[in-house]
């Protein structure tokens, strides 16, 4: 069968104008839309991940304070300076991968700060982890019905696996989450409509895992010899009937997500 390829681009590109026009809309009032990145320690994964949201960020207007910590840096010396952040006025939005709890809830654009997870999962306001979100949009900007069809999402992590089962769950989708405890793994996701791949192992999700026709959403990034490779194997094409694939797929969306929530209130 001919799949569906839900490349990133498109979805990230829909949202790109109306991020545009709310940065020129805070400009005119006088005030800057700024985006302030932590990031602890040279992990390379960190920093690529900085790299690609700082340029995405200057692309359209937006001010990026980039600052960096060595990895023994003392958690108190950590908080003090996100405190600091936090009552600045001059900075709208805060991402961290180190201590994101700690970053008030009006500027968490991870949503890590305990009242945006509440919230998120009450089903309150617009606030939710950035990948989850960019599933969801993919899904909606391809035009994949959720309600009623069974989606299985493998991984359990509070910032994919949980927030984008809760999001499925809101749109009406009977779900199911799998984990690295799962008994009888293949034998749950051939019963899936959907498939989200937020597991962290190259190429887990083979053909023999899916029924024909199901949509696969993949999260994962595995470096793989030097190339960035996801959690499915790119042999589903063809019995898949619609596949993100990586790179070019969620991870484009995942970063415009970031975006998207910094501008909200302009």
């Amino acid at each position: 069968m001919e799949t569906l390829l839900m490349k990133g681009k498109p979805v990230a590109d829909a949202y790109r104008e109306t991020i545009i026009a709310r940065v020129a809309r805070a400009l005119e009032k006088g005030r800057k839309v700024t985006l302030a990145i932590i990031v602890v320690g040279d992990d390379p994964a960190s920093h690529v991940y900085k790299d690609r949201l700082m340029k995405l960020a200057e692309s359209m207007g937006i001010y990026v304070k980039e600052i960096l910590y060595p990895a023994d840096v003392k958690q108190e010396d950590l908080l003090r300076d996100i405190a600091r952040m936090n009552h600045n006025r001059y900075i709208t939005g805060v991402s961290s991968d180190a201590v994101g709890t700690a970053v008030t809830a009006s500027k968490d654009v991870d949503c890590l700060n305990v009242k945006n997870v509440g919230d998120m999962y009450l089903g309150y306001g617009t606030m939710s982890p950035c990948t989850p979100r960019a599933c969801m949009a993919t899904l909606e900007h391809y035009g994949i019905e959720l309600e009623g069809r069974h989606a299985v999402v493998i991984g359990r992590s509070n910032v994919v696996g949980k927030p984008v089962a809760n999001l499925l769950l809101n749109k009406n989708a009977t779900v199911t989450i799998c984990h690295s405890k799962t008994q009888n793994l293949a034998e749950i996701t051939r019963t899936a409509d959907i498939i989200v791949a937020a597991v962290g192992k190259p190429c887990f999700v083979t053909p023999d895992m899916i029924k024909e026709g199901a949509v696969i959403v993949d999260v994962g990034i595995n470096a793989v010899d030097g190339k960035l490779v996801g959690d499915v194997d790119p042999a589903v094409v063809g019995k898949a009937g619609a596949y993100t694939p990586v790179p070019g797929g969620i991870g484009v969306v995942s970063n415009m997500m970031v975006m998207d929530l910094l501008t909200r209130k302009e």
